[in-house]
């Protein structure tokens, strides 16, 4: 079972329970939410997406309207497992909402 990092006082709406969840994978150490940002264009809804590797890990997207935020998962998972995962999470969290 892994750890969220909780160290800002903002998150995306919705985000934190997707994480909480992703964080409950064996194969999650460390996920840690970081900068928030605008950007141009608009997401339908609470999207996250991986983004790009690092060392250790791998850095994801989460948007949400005109808003991104980064979060940074640690984890010895492949791109493509921690993607399925991922979408799984997202899955859940969207029939939670029904």
């Amino acid at each position: 079972m892994g750890r969220l990092v909780i160290t800002h006082s903002t998150y995306l709406e919705g985000l934190i329970p997707w994480l909480r969840a992703l964080a409950d994978d064996e194969e999650i150490q460390t996920i840690t939410p970081a900068v928030i940002a605008r950007v141009r264009g608009r997401s339908q809804g609470l999207r996250l997406r991986l983004s790009t590797p690092m060392l250790g890990g791998y850095k994801l997207v989460a948007r949400r309207g005109a808003t991104v935020q980064e979060v940074f998962v640690v984890t010895d998972l492949e791109a493509e497992e921690l993607q399925c995962r991922i979408d799984a999470c997202q899955r859940a969290g969207s029939m939670k909402g029904r």
